[in-house]
This record gives C-alpha cells, sequence and structure tokens, in this order.
C-alpha cells in the first residue's frame, strides 16, 4: 500500500478521478491551466511526494486536454511508482544541462493560456522563469483552487488521520516515562521525538515542550532549562505518518506539586472553553462562530487577553491547512473538514497552558481524532 522511499501515498488516499475534478475546479475558477510544484497540493494531486530540488518537477494541469508531469530524468522512478502516473498521467522526463521549461510550454500547446494558476509554494526563481515563458498569462495562485478540494477530507482521509491522531495520543500517555524534575526541556523532548517515531510515525515533525515561565511561549523551542518541581509544562507534539498525514496535539502537565497561584483556576477555564468548542463544531457552524465559543468563555473568566492566537488550524497533508478558526473567517464547516481546537492562557513571565485535539466535522456533529483526556495531568514525583 505504501512504498515511503518512493515518496507515494497508499492508493486508496488518491481516488482516480482527482485530476478531471482539479481541471474542473480550474476551469470554474476561470484558470486556463495549474502549474504545480513540489510540495503537499502536488502530493495531493498526483500521489507522487517529490523531492524538492533546483531541478524542475512541474504538473502542467490545464483546465482542458490532458495534465502532464514533467520531472528530471533521474527521479522518474519514483515519479512513476505514483498512483497518478500508474493510472496513466503523462510523464515527461528532462536531463541535466537542457532548459525544462520548454517542456512547460509544450504540455500548454493546445490551448491559450491567458490565467494560470502557480503554485503557492513554488520557488520565486521558477515563478520568475515561468513569467518569462508566458509573458502574456496573467499568474495566480493555485491554491484558490485546490485549497477548496483539501478542505474536504474523504473517507480515507479521515481515516489516515484517525491514525495519525491515535499515535499520538499513544506518546501522550507515555509522558510519565519523561517528564520529571531535574530533566531538561531539551532532553525530554529527544525523548518523545525518539517515542513520536516508535509510536507509528515515519517522521517527528516538532516537539514543543515549555516549562515553567517557558510555557507562556505558544512555539518556544526546547531549551536547556531544567524542569522544577510544580512546574506547569506544555507539550504540544506532532509528526508525520507515511501516509503523509499530519498529527497535532497539545496536553498540560504539572510536574508534581503545588500548582503556581492561580494556574488550577485559568486552567479550569481553559479546559472548559476547549470542551465547549469541540462540542459546538458541527456542520453550518461557521469557522469564527468555533473561535468565538472559547474566546468568549476565557474572557467570561478573565483571561481573553491571555488567550492570543487564533482557536485552530486546518490539518491533512500540512500540519497547518485551510480552514483556520479564527475570528473574520465566515466560511461554513462542511463534514470532512479536519482541524485543531486549542485554545491557550500564556502569562508572560510566569506561566501558560493549551489543550489541543484534532477533530473532524461529520455530517451529525463532531469526531475528536485525539480520544486522550483534556483534564490536567499531574505527574507525581
Amino acid at each position: 500500500m505504501i512504498d515511503q522511499d518512493a515518496g507515494t501515498v497508499a492508493d486508496d488516499l488518491y481516488p482516480p478521478d482527482r485530476l478531471v475534478t482539479a481541471q474542473r475546479a480550474t476551469a470554474a475558477a476561470g484558470l486556463d491551466a495549474l502549474l504545480v510544484s513540489p510540495g503537499s497540493d502536488l502530493r495531493y494531486l498526483t500521489g507522487y511526494a517529490a523531492h524538492v530540488t533546483e531541478r524542475l518537477t512541474c504538473l502542467v494541469l490545464p483546465a482542458e486536454g490532458e495534465p502532464t508531469l514533467i520531472v528530471p530524468r533521474l527521479e522518474r522512478p519514483l515519479a512513476e511508482a505514483a498512483p497518478a502516473p500508474r493510472a496513466g498521467l503523462r510523464i515527461v522526463d528532462h536531463v541535466d544541462g537542457v532548459d525544462p521549461y520548454s517542456l512547460v510550454a509544450q504540455a500548454l500547446a493546445a490551448g491559450p493560456v491567458r490565467t494560470v494558476g502557480l503554485g503557492n509554494q513554488m520557488w520565486a526563481e521558477q515563478v520568475l522563469a515561468l513569467r518569462a515563458l508566458l509573458p502574456a498569462a496573467e499568474q495566480r495562485l493555485a491554491g484558490t483552487v485546490i485549497r477548496e478540494l483539501r478542505m474536504r477530507k474523504t473517507p480515507a482521509e479521515v481515516a489516515a488521520l484517525r491514525a495519525a491522531g491515535a499515535a499520538i495520543d499513544a506518546v501522550h500517555r507515555r509522558m510519565a516515562e519523561w517528564l520529571r524534575p531535574g530533566r531538561t526541556e531539551r532532553a525530554v523532548a529527544a525523548d518523545i521525538s525518539t517515542a513520536i517515531v516508535a509510536e507509528g510515525h515515519a517522521d517527528a515533525a516538532f516537539a514543543i515542550v515549555a516549562s515553567g515561565p517557558n510555557a507562556a511561549s505558544p512555539h518556544h523551542v526546547a531549551s536547556d532549562r531544567v524542569i522544577e518541581s510544580g512546574d506547569p509544562v506544555v507539550v504540544d507534539i506532532g509528526g508525520v505518518m507515511a501516509s503523509g498525514y499530519c498529527s497535532d496535539s497539545t496536553r498540560t502537565y504539572l510536574v508534581g506539586g503545588p500548582a503556581p497561584a492561580g494556574f488550577l483556576e485559568y486552567y479550569d477555564a481553559l479546559f472548559e472553553a476547549q470542551r465547549a468548542a469541540v462540542a459546538a463544531v458541527r456542520p453550518g457552524a461557521t469557522c469564527e462562530s468555533i473561535d468565538a465559543v472559547a474566546r468568549d468563555l476565557l474572557t467570561a473568566a478573565g483571561h481573553g487577553d491571555a488567550f492570543i492566537h487564533r482557536t485552530g488550524h486546518g490539518i491533512g497533508l500540512d500540519g497547518h491547512e485551510d480552514p483556520y478558526i479564527v475570528a473574520g473567517n465566515a466560511l461554513p464547516l462542511e463534514p470532512g473538514m479536519a482541524f485543531s481546537v486549542e485554545p491557550g492562557v500564556y502569562l508572560t513571565g510566569r506561566h501558560g497552558a493549551r489543550i489541543e485535539d484534532i477533530v473532524v466535522c461529520t455530517a451529525d456533529g463532531v469526531e475528536r481524532l485525539n480520544t486522550g483526556p483534556t483534564e490536567l495531568v499531574t505527574l507525581s514525583l
């Protein structure tokens, strides 16, 4: 099912009509073609996890006509192993020393190209080369088309995210093995990263271990600070499965005790806010309304100013993708949309807390893909 070395995904994660669906969406958006370079969009469309290098790899996806995957010749065997090429996607290769952009022009020769969508994370040198190749074409972002497709996960994608959630939950269940007074954040993070792979991920993406005053920094990088008895410790961890789908879960632990003044009070408010925001997820609810549920409860408890980020982000082949659960995003939720619900409270110079679950909107409500408890866990000495 999965060939990680060849950079492919399981076939059931790649519906055979995905390129056709993307072509229809391209036409509906008023674009004549998409040009997609290596990254999660290319993997989503073709199943090919291409190497990101200076050699051009580009999916040429015209709104009408035959799609073409342009790859360096030395990487052709990897590309051929991916689901879309095996299903008949045409591959054209190039050798070193030959201009590969002429192959893009040839792949677009069947029709006029007035407007083209470029991959959102395409290298600037490739963008400029394509501008020179197609000087009359207006350039837009391909992501405006692809994100609409990626936001609504298929049952196979939800299953992949469910497996990722179970794998990261298993790491959280083992936290008492590593998190204790006298150890540094960096040492704990290293143990966690090893466990992320041991519990089923292909790669450990990140391990935030933020203790004491560092817990007030949402994206703290694990340091040489020694964890002390009574420290609240925010542990935000995630990885990438062999399928390419990501995990991301945060829990806050109290190492020994007693807790610092005020911590238990705001943790209780955070617990209720996170639980209420998860419960509010349902089809038709807007992204901003889910943010408001958590934010209003924390504000009512006197901690609104300490909640300094959005409530959540989408997840899939990227750790952060659409939809974003944030004020101002009036997008209605639909079944298959998967995202985090992760309010936090951060008291600069003192301590902080965050609780994060990945959830998916279902036809009749919500499914938590992280199933571990969200109550405060006290790790005894």
